[in-house]
């Protein structure tokens, strides 16, 4: 059997490249996430699958943020062709872990460049404002977990740090955070979890630079409860398609 080697060269130019443009298209603009941790429940849950808009803070050089396939431990720092467009207080937003780039994360932003951010008793205070001041009931929100807690209760508020109000839970076992007052510095971000007592965030970490977001999370386009559930494999129908800001 004889084999048409420019046909094949050809092909394998075309595979390529198509490869190329695929990478090139979840560097830019959009690529889908996985939600693997608690840490953003009630908003987010183990096994939604969501959208992240790559360009909604600013159009950058395909690649400009690391090359599949190169360490992924390397600095990068992305290369704007549009200004850096500052994430909103409330975004919720993927982003490198900054002690492991090879790690995204995803939280969300709570504390901007240049705010007096202080913790009292799991409250946060921006500026001297609270943000998590209105308690709501919570037995809907628990019918609604895939987890049964049977040790654990939790206290339910209703947090508007953005433009659109969201639900953050605190466990009533857990002992009072508290934080001394700081001033996040220039291009610098603090990320929570809306899981407050179960999130890992810039309480222990540190914070955020601009060039390690990488996007905002936009919507769930599928979900499905955790296998590790008290009841796994149930597709959550109700979830697709639903946009994160109106959680």
């Amino acid at each position: 059997m004889r084999f048409n080697k420019q046909k094949i060269i050809k092909e394998a130019v075309s595979i390529f490249f198509i490869f190329i443009g695929v990478f090139a298209f979840r560097s830019t603009f959009y690529e889908p996430y996985t939600i693997p941790s608690g840490s953003m429940i009630p908003t987010l849950k183990i096994g939604d699958y969501i959208l992240v808009d790559k360009w909604s803070y600013g159009f950058k050089i395909p690649f400009s943020e690391g090359f599949p396939g190169i360490d992924p431990t390397k600095e990068w720092n992305p290369i704007y062709i549009t200004p850096f467009k500052a994430p909103s207080r409330g975004d919720v937003v993927v982003f490198k872990y900054p002690k492991d780039k090879s790690i995204n994360y995803i939280k969300r932003v709570v504390g901007l460049p240049g705010d007096e951010l202080e913790i009292i008793d799991n409250i946060v205070y921006i500026n001297g404002k609270s943000y998590d001041n209105v308690k709501i009931p919570g037995e809907n929100i628990m019918k609604d977990m895939d987890f049964k807690f049977k040790h654990y209760e939790f206290d339910f508020y209703q947090s508007k740090t953005g433009e659109h109000s969201h639900v953050i839970q605190l466990s009533r076992r857990s002992f009072p955070s508290n934080r001394a007052k700081i001033i996040i510095p220039p291009d610098k971000y603090f990320m929570m979890g809306d899981n407050r007592d179960f999130s890992a965030d810039s309480r222990y970490w540190g914070f955020v630079s601009k060039e390690e977001i990488l996007g905002k999370a936009l919507f769930i386009w599928f979900s499905m409860v955790s296998p590790f559930s008290d009841s796994p494999f149930q597709f959550r129908f109700s979830r697709i398609g639903t946009k994160i800001d109106n959680i």
